[in-house]
């Protein structure tokens, strides 16, 4: 059985876990640098950093946004011990249900394997892919824009609500002012 646990630093060895596997799963221009994500962690209240539980054991974690008419999800990732389980499958179907919105993620364009890979796990899972072309911001300053896509699960279509996502997400996140 899958379950989220939101936490907090005040979560010890939940944080710590949370903050290792963000710094091994991806590279450091795609993560705010770890003294915000703990600002953000306790002090923003529609940002949700959870833990992944399989039964009683951390198998990974999962950071998303409450915009109200629809979910951000910033990072997810499972533990590498835990991978090829089924549970990134199993807790996205979580998510999907938990929620009862739509749903946005960032993934990054098609050109490497793994990328297709992530993409197609996705749209297995339901979520679409916007192929309009979108530039995650900079978490830290001299970074560059890093070209991605984005893709939704729900009742989003690109058309229509690209540039509205696209604006909250580069206002909420990355505190860039349109």
């Amino acid at each position: 059985m899958i379950r989220l646990q939101r936490i907090s630093t005040a979560d010890g060895f939940l944080y710590e876990y949370m903050e290792q596997l963000i710094t091994t799963a991806f590279p450091p221009e795609e993560y705010r640098p770890l003294e915000e994500l703990r600002l953000y962690t306790d002090n923003k209240p529609h940002f949700h950093n959870n833990i992944i539980f399989h039964h009683d054991t951390p198998v990974g974690f999962i950071t998303y946004w409450d915009f109200g008419k629809f979910y951000y999800v910033e990072h997810f990732a499972i533990d590498p011990a835990q991978r090829n389980g089924g549970h990134g499958k199993t807790v996205l179907s979580h998510l999907c249900q938990l929620l009862q919105r739509s749903i946005v993620l960032e993934v990054e364009t098609p050109e490497e394997e793994m990328a297709q890979r992530r993409i197609n796990f996705y749209k297995r899972q339901g979520f679409v892919l916007w192929e309009k072309p979108y530039l995650q911001p900079p978490y830290r300053p001299g970074d560059n824009y890093l070209p991605m896509l984005l893709m939704a699960y729900g009742n989003l279509e690109c058309e229509r609500d690209f540039e509205t996502v696209k604006e909250h997400i580069y206002r909420e996140v990355y505190n860039i002012k349109g």
